[in-house]
C-alpha cells in the first residue's frame, strides 16, 4: 500500500481511527478509497476552488476506469473500482456532487441537500458495502449511514464552510426558527439542535443494517459511527461552538470506544 494513500487517509480522523479496526486487506483498500475522495474535495474545498484541475481530474479518472492510463490515487481507485465492482454511474454521482461545490452556495430545501449528499456521501456508503462485501440487502441501510456522516459533518463544519462561503443548512430550516443567517444566536442554536436530531434519526435506521454486516468488522462501523454520536453530543450542549473550533471527542474518548467495541465481539 503505498504510503500516498496513508498520508491523505490520516487527515480523515474518525475514519483513520476506526478504520484501524478493520483486517489489513479491508483497511487498505478504504485507505485506496478515501484518499481517492480527499484527493478530489481538496481541490474544490478550499476559498479559491481548483477549477481546471478539477475538471483535468475527471478527465483522467474516466481514462483511468477505462484502463487507459494509471495515474497516482485515481488508477489505484479505478482498480478498486473495477476488482469491488463500483457501478459507474456512483462514481459519476460523487464526481457531479464535488462540482456542485465549484458553483452551489446555498440549499433551499433538506430535500436540494439531500440531492448534493447522495453524490458526497451516499455513494461512499454504497463504496464501503461494496469493500466489505456486504449483500445488496444492505445497499439502503449503507446510504442512510454515508447520508448521517454527511450530515453530522455539515453540522460540525457551519464555521469552516461559511469561510469558503458556503451555508449547506437548509434555508427553510433557518427559517423555521427564525434565524437570520448563518451566526451565533440564539435562534441559529436551534436550528443545529434540529438538524442534530434529525442526524441522529437517520443515524438510527443506517444501524438497522448492521446485521448485514460480519462480525470481525463491525467494531469498525461501530467505532466511527460512535464518535460521530459522541461529536453529536458534545455540539448539543454547546451548538454555537460550531462557530469557534472543530468538535471532536478527545483522544481519551476515541479509545474508550476502541475498548468497549473490540470487547463486545
Amino acid at each position: 500500500m503505498s504510503s500516498l494513500h496513508y498520508s491523505l487517509f490520516r487527515k480523515g480522523r474518525n475514519f483513520f481511527y476506526s478504520s484501524a479496526l478493520f483486517p489489513r486487506a479491508v483497511r487498505d483498500e478504504v485507505a485506496v478509497l478515501y484518499s481517492f475522495v480527499r484527493y478530489v474535495d481538496d481541490l474544490v474545498d478550499r476559498p479559491v476552488p481548483l477549477v481546471e484541475d478539477f475538471y483535468r481530474t475527471w478527465r483522467l479518472l474516466e481514462r483511468s476506469l477505462d484502463g487507459v492510463i494509471r495515474p497516482p490515487v485515481l488508477g489505484d481507485f479505478a482498480e478498486l473500482a473495477r476488482r469491488r465492482g463500483f457501478k459507474r454511474r456512483w462514481i459519476e454521482a460523487f464526481m457531479e456532487s464535488m462540482e456542485m461545490d465549484l458553483y452551489k452556495k446555498r440549499y433551499a430545501t433538506f430535500g436540494d441537500l439531500l440531492r448534493y449528499m447522495y453524490g458526497s456521501a451516499e455513494v461512499i456508503g454504497l463504496f464501503m458495502a461494496k469493500i466489505l462485501g456486504l449483500p445488496s440487502a444492505s445497499y439502503p441501510y449503507a446510504r442512510l449511514l454515508g447520508r448521517a456522516y454527511q450530515l453530522i459533518n455539515i453540522i460540525r463544519d457551519v464555521g469552516e464552510d461559511l469561510a469558503l462561503g458556503r451555508i449547506y443548512i437548509p434555508a427553510e430550516d433557518m427559517a423555521r426558527f427564525g434565524a437570520k443567517g448563518v451566526e451565533p444566536t440564539d435562534e441559529f442554536a436551534q436550528v443545529i439542535r434540529y438538524e442534530l436530531a434529525r442526524y441522529l434519526q437517520i443515524q438510527k435506521a443506517a444501524e438497522e443494517g448492521y446485521r448485514y454486516i460480519p462480525r470481525r468488522l463491525i467494531p469498525a462501523v461501530k467505532t466511527a459511527s460512535d464518535l460521530y454520536k459522541r461529536t453529536a453530543m458534545l455540539i448539543w450542549r454547546k451548538p454555537l461552538a460550531v462557530f469557534s473550533h472543530k468538535v471532536r471527542p478527545h483522544l481519551g474518548e476515541i479509545m474508550l470506544l476502541y475498548v468497549k467495541n473490540v470487547v463486545s465481539i
